[in-house]
C-alpha cells in the first residue's frame, strides 16, 4: 500500500479511536449504583463569570460506596456547585453542610436502571454514527486521491481496509455497551 492510501487508513483509525475514547468517558459517567467521583466529571458551574468543571475547583471523594463528598477550595462557591449538580439532572440531591456537599447515591430502581441502559445505548449509537462519519471522510479522501493519480486498485484496497477497520470499531462499541448494560443491570 502506498503512502497516500496509508494516510487515509491512519486518519480513519485516529478518528475511530477518538470516538471510542469519548464513548468510554461517557459510559463512565453512567453510574451503576456505586458512588464514583467521575459521576460529577464535566459538570460546569459559574466560577466568578467563567464556566469551570467542578473537579477543577474542589476535591471529590467517595468515603463509602453510597456517598460522594465535594469539598471546594473556596467555600463561597458551595452554592454554585450545588446548583450545577442539581441542574445536571443526575438524580442527585446534594446536602449543603456549610463546608462540604454530601451526595447520597441512592440505590438504583429497576426503572432507573433501564433508563441508564437506554442512555448507554444512545451514547453507543452516537459513537457508531461518529465512526461511520469517519469512514465516509476517509473513503472520500481515498476517492479524491484516486482522481489525483492514485491507482484505482490502491484506492479500492484502502477503502476495503477502512471498512474492515469500521467493522472492528463498531464491534468494540457493541462490546463496551454490552459490558456497561450488564454492570448497570446487576443488582
Amino acid at each position: 500500500m502506498n503512502e497516500e492510501a496509508q494516510m487515509c487508513l491512519d486518519e480513519a483509525k485516529e478518528g475511530m479511536e477518538s470516538a471510542l475514547l469519548h464513548l468510554d468517558k461517557e459510559l463512565q459517567k453512567i453510574r451503576a449504583g456505586k458512588a464514583n467521583p467521575q459521576m460529577l466529571e464535566g459538570i460546569m458551574f459559574d466560577y466568578y463569570g467563567a464556566m469551570t468543571p467542578i473537579e477543577q475547583a474542589a476535591n471529590i471523594n467517595t468515603p463509602d460506596p453510597r456517598q460522594i463528598v465535594v469539598q471546594p477550595w473556596d467555600k463561597s462557591i458551595l452554592g454554585e456547585i450545588e446548583k450545577a449538580i442539581l441542574n445536571a439532572n443526575l438524580g442527585f440531591n446534594p446536602k449543603n453542610e456549610g463546608e462540604v456537599l454530601r451526595i447520597s447515591v441512592p440505590p438504583l430502581t429497576e426503572e432507573r436502571r433501564l433508563e441508564l441502559v437506554k442512555k448507554a445505548k444512545g451514547e453507543a449509537e452516537n459513537t457508531r454514527i461518529s465512526i461511520r462519519n469517519t469512514r465516509r471522510t476517509a473513503n472520500d479522501l481515498a476517492k479524491s486521491l484516486e482522481k489525483d493519480g492514485l491507482p484505482e486498485d490502491e484506492s479500492k484496497k484502502a477503502q476495503d481496509m477502512i471498512q474492515e477497520l469500521t467493522n472492528e470499531y463498531i464491534k468494540k462499541v457493541d462490546e463496551m455497551v454490552e459490558a456497561k448494560e450488564k454492570d448497570v443491570m446487576t443488582v
